[in-house]
């Protein structure tokens, strides 16, 4: 029984047409794919601007034949009620309704025909085959976050049992949660995991310092997903390392679905089913294959809610080898509201605290987890959870790390803590700034 497609198809996303949409996109050659997105571009942006009063107040003035002229949307534009954004050929009633993590700092409520939200999952559905998984019947260990309230909770689970997986929430992740959640790889046939990268990392530190392999507790183990946050080379090779099965990088966004998705090949590869992915520079103009910018993102077939040139807020790369119907991620190099400013006027990635103290921690002491909030432009809060307190060696050691890789004379400040403070999601964001 096709039990995770059966409930698509209860809830009114016709997921039979959506396979069917995407097997003819597949069989594209380059030239029909590119007339392909040429007509899907101009019919989204025509359906909208005939449609939706959001996206024609957005673009009054403008050349919407010019696309790049075309306004880039922000999610500061989506802080408005959702009725007020939704084309007037859908109610609130008939279409697919979520709300966004938060993670970016923004959380708002966006919505999906049924037809584009059926796309969304047929797209999951074929880049999980690339490593023999079938939603409809391979089980998933699942490492997210939970709602807390009776009702979401119970939704979720319901979800959960549709979907074939098992969840396991990643707001308590200390040792005596992580062996209940042993005990349970001891007695299911999980296929894979999917979840939290930070999280599923925590796991793996855990069965390290227990000596402990994965996939010879769960033989039936194949593979590992990781989303929503970075991964690091370092921690993909802790995964390896302690589950002894491929780790697959995933990048999507609850408003726009998957991303781009790494293949056997080691390779990033975009979505171009449904999205079209640009990288544009500071003054929203397309950049060249190789080079870094915003990451910006249109939806081929929302047409209840324009998602066109939407900047998603990471920054990234494609890789000069992509192609319009190929398009392969280089690099996603983290938000642009994570970004570090320092007294001398120079900026830096919020990430660059990660490699910094992660590097000194990680070999000198045992801490499992630290955020990192800039509090003033040269003072710092580092927050971390650890067995034992960081030595007066080890905190200069971090010290003279920022001071090189940063730059000197700025003040940190280091709280240990007993857990700590994760979104409503349950993603762990590592480097928040108050500025």
């Amino acid at each position: 029984m096709k039990r995770f497609e059966w409930s698509l198809r209860l809830k009114g996303f016709p997921i039979k047409e959506a396979k069917k949409t995407l097997r003819l996109i597949e069989s594209y050659d380059e030239k029909a794919y590119a007339n392909f997105l040429s007509r899907q571009l101009r019919s989204i942006v025509q359906f909208h601007l005939e449609n939706t009063p959001f996206y024609q107040e957005l673009c009054n003035g403008i050349n919407s034949n010019n696309w790049n002229e075309l306004p880039v949307l922000t999610k500061a534009n989506l802080q408005q009620p959702l009725k007020d954004r939704l084309s007037n050929k859908y109610t609130e009633k008939t279409v697919h309704q979520h709300k966004t993590s938060g993670s970016s700092g923004t959380p708002f409520s966006f919505a999906k025909d049924n037809f584009a939200h059926a796309m969304t999952w047929a797209t999951f559905m074929q880049r999980y085959a690339w490593y023999d998984i079938d939603l409809n019947t391979s089980k998933q260990a699942r490492f997210y976050g939970i709602p807390l309230d009776k009702k979401g909770y119970y939704k979720e689970r319901l979800k959960d049992w549709l979907g074939n997986r098992f969840r396991f929430s990643v707001f308590d992740l200390s040792d005596a949660a992580l062996e209940t959640v042993l005990k349970k790889f001891k007695h299911t046939k999980f296929d894979y995991i999917n979840g939290y990268t930070s999280s599923i990392v925590q796991f793996a530190k855990f069965l390290e310092r227990k000596n402990i392999i994965l996939k010879e507790v769960c033989p039936t183990l194949n593979v590992c997903i990781v989303t929503s946050e970075m991964l690091f080379e370092a921690d993909k090779q802790l995964l390896e390392r302690q589950f002894n099965i491929p780790i697959v990088n995933e990048y999507g966004a609850a408003e726009l679905g998957l991303i781009a998705f790494q293949n056997k090949d080691k390779q990033w590869l975009v979505n171009s089913n449904h999205l079209y992915v640009e990288i544009l520079d500071e003054n929203n103009q397309p950049l060249p294959y190789g080079d870094t910018g915003k990451v910006v993102i249109t939806d081929l077939f929302n047409r209840a809610h324009p998602f066109i040139r939407y900047k998603l807020g990471d920054i990234g790369r494609l890789s000069k080898a992509s192609t319009l119907q190929q398009p392969i991620l280089e690099q996603l190099t983290g938000r642009t509201s994570d970004i570090i400013k320092l007294p001398s006027g120079k900026t830096s990635a919020g990430l660059t605290f990660y490699y910094v103290t992660k590097t000194v921690m990680d070999t000198k002491a045992n801490v499992k987890e630290f955020v990192i909030e800039q509090t003033k432009l040269d003072s710092f809060l580092i927050s971390y959870v650890a067995k034992n307190s960081l030595t007066n060696e080890q905190k200069q050691a971090v010290q003279n790390a920022v001071d090189k890789y940063l730059e000197p004379n700025l003040k940190l400040v280091f709280e240990q803590k007993e857990v700590l403070q994760r979104q409503n999601s349950g993603k762990l964001k590592q480097f928040i700034s108050s500025l």
